[in-house]
């Protein structure tokens, strides 16, 4: 790729580094005249069209933030099936590089640096987007000492991808929250998770679960608690309630978003004494404001093997310069030196606090101190409605003197109405769930003899109690009618049996047939079986006997009287004999002779 022109733009210079889904290289926007970085997706990637569209649409989304502490998405697009993503080029190293470097970070080092990555992602958490991927390889820190946040957006358009990306979960599984492996669904609070382990991490030295197999991490992720980062180092307890806070993993008892979160690292770290050096080798320096442009020098010419000897003329003339620039310099210095030192130091000041106040209280607080205001009114479990749940930049922070402050006004706790379901059918009661900002829990399913199968019998919690957002609402759905034992009906006549099947709520069909040993009008068999379950309202078919059968009858004529006797006998048949006096015991005659009903009797005549 080094030397292609990609797009017709950008001029691919050197590769800056290769990752699980894309290699970043160092570029020139020859449009621009600037320095970038392209992000080109691996190929297996590239020719997944499902990945492709979404790939685009979460770029697009990504490209929307503007924040100082987010890499800036400038351009996406696609060149002879190489996908790219055009963003600022971010002169540093990862926070990976650092805690590869150093080990861990001091308290307040670990804090400074976890502010500015909540700050990104509780702008985005307002943008609605979730980043999905955070861990210390999608920190950047700048040679400035500037943090900022890279790759929002490219876990979610892997995720939702084809066959390529199928069963993969996104994200380092060393960072992931316990919903994202278990049901790969991931929201703000998994963020404020993944954040957790970060600062665990910076705190700590190390990751907090370690195993054999990502699979054994994720494991450990759902069932156990993230460890105390006070037992791998010597730190104050109160980040040990931080990383507890953040990393519980029942997402509920998280900090709603990286806003909330933030609120409790800024106030946690007032709580820490002052005796650490600043993060890494350069102060973390204010963002530009809004609207503020950053004008970049070309790096200075290459020295020469020496300068050009000067000849008598030239070192009076630059002589005679030094002296007037002195005087100019010192005249400045006299003149304006207050103005010096504004455009120096002077112009900086401390955002004031605000936080806990009413807004009104705020505004006018912040008005009066000469700074400029904008609100932002989110949710906030801990924070009343009304009163300023966070400022930005936060009470301590450096700001230019007139500068703008942004003030999070807290809307209150969010909570949402569970709907009425009862009697809705389950597809529609799954809707109504989902359009409440609430999630669908535990589904169970029993027999009503009053809700039809299928529909909602029962919620819980009951509809109208007020949830958190995707909160979990319970569910149980009708079987429908509840089903009955089937009576034992055979041997019974036939308007008994037929009673016995309508009082069991069942419906009766009826056969008549013939049957060698059942009498007439009694029932000989039935269907289903008896104590068979059938639904309320099935059919039982029963056979009803019309009496003996018509059979043939054997021709024992000639035959002895005994040998006779046993073959009708054995067809099912009564013998009667009548002798005729004189005779040797022969059957001379026999009524029927052909056909007669089965058990009926056979007259013989003996002489």
């Amino acid at each position: 790729m080094v030397g292609r022109l990609l797009d017709r733009r950008y001029r691919i210079e050197t590769r800056l580094a290769v990752g699980g889904m894309a290699t970043v290289y160092a570029a020139h926007d020859t449009r621009l005249d600037r320095k970038v970085a392209v992000k080109i997706m691996h190929g297996k990637l590239a020719t997944d069209e499902t990945f492709v569209n979404r790939f685009i649409r979460e770029a697009h989304s990504a490209a929307s933030l503007s924040h100082p502490n987010v890499v800036a998405v400038y351009d996406q697009g696609e060149d002879d099936g190489i996908v790219f993503l055009a963003m600022e080029l971010v002169t540093g190293r990862t926070l990976r590089d650092v805690l590869k470097e150093r080990g861990q970070l001091q308290p307040r080092e670990a804090l400074e640096v976890l502010k500015r990555i909540l700050s990104a992602l509780a702008a985005a958490h307002a943008a609605g987007l979730v980043h999905r991927d955070v861990k210390p390889e999608n920190v950047l820190i700048s040679d400035e000492g500037r943090v900022k946040v890279a790759d929002f957006g490219l876990a979610r358009a892997i995720s939702t991808g084809g066959p390529h990306t199928t069963g993969i979960i996104i994200g380092t599984v060393a960072y992931l929250a316990p919903e994202q492996v278990e049901n790969g669904r991931a929201d703000a609070r998994s963020d404020v998770y993944s954040a957790g382990v970060v600062l665990y991490e910076m705190l700590a030295g190390k990751i907090p679960f370690t195993a054999d197999t990502p699979l054994a991490v994720a494991y450990k992720h759902v069932h156990e608690d993230v460890p105390a980062p006070s037992a791998a180092a010597d730190v104050p307890l109160e980040l040990d309630e931080l990383v507890a806070r953040a990393t519980h993993r029942d997402p509920e008892q998280r900090p709603a978003d990286a806003a909330e979160l933030l609120a409790d690292v800024t106030a946690c770290r007032r709580t820490l004494p002052d005796d650490v050096v600043p993060p890494f080798d350069a102060p973390l320096t204010p963002a530009p404001e809004e609207g503020q442009t950053l004008v970049m020098g070309k790096p200075a010419p290459a020295p020469t093997d020496g300068p050009a000897p000067l000849s008598d003329t030239e070192r009076k003339k630059r002589r005679r310069k030094g002296v007037l620039a002195f005087a100019l310099v010192l005249l400045l210095a006299v003149a304006t030196g207050v103005g010096g030192w504004w455009y120096g130091m002077g112009r900086w000041t401390e955002a004031p606090k605000l936080a806990g106040m009413s807004s009104s209280e705020a505004i006018a607080d912040a008005k009066e101190a000469g700074f400029e205001v904008e609100t932002k009114r989110v949710h906030h479990e801990r924070v009343d409605k009304g009163k300023v749940a966070m400022t930005n930049p936060g009470s301590g922070d450096r700001i230019l003197r007139g500068g703008t402050i942004t003030l999070v006004i807290s809307r209150g706790p969010e909570r949402h109405a569970v709907p009425k379901l009862k009697g809705l059918s389950e597809t529609r009661a799954r809707a109504a769930i989902t359009a409440a900002k609430l999630s669908v829990g535990e589904v169970t399913r029993r027999y009503s003899a009053k809700v039809d199968k299928g529909a909602v019998i029962s919620v819980s919690p009951k509809a109208g109690e007020l949830l958190r957002r995707d909160a979990r609402v319970d569910l149980v759905i009708s079987k429908g009618i509840p089903p009955v034992s089937v009576p034992q009906v055979t041997g019974l006549g036939e308007s008994t049996a037929e009673q016995k099947l309508d009082d069991a709520g069942l419906k009766v069909r009826t056969t008549y047939q013939a049957h060698k040993t059942a009498k007439k009008g009694t029932v000989f068999a039935q269907s289903p079986q008896a104590a068979t379950k059938k639904p309320k309202g099935s059919t039982v078919t029963i056979s009803v006997s019309t009496g003996p059968p018509i059979v043939q009858v054997p021709d024992v004529t000639d035959m002895p009287i005994e040998e006779a006797t046993r073959k009708l006998q054995a067809a099912g048949f009564q013998v009667e004999t009548n002798r005729v006096p004189g005779g040797g015991g022969k059957v001379i005659q026999q009524e029927p002779k052909k056909q007669a009903r089965y058990g009926s009797i056979i007259k013989l005549w003996v002489f």
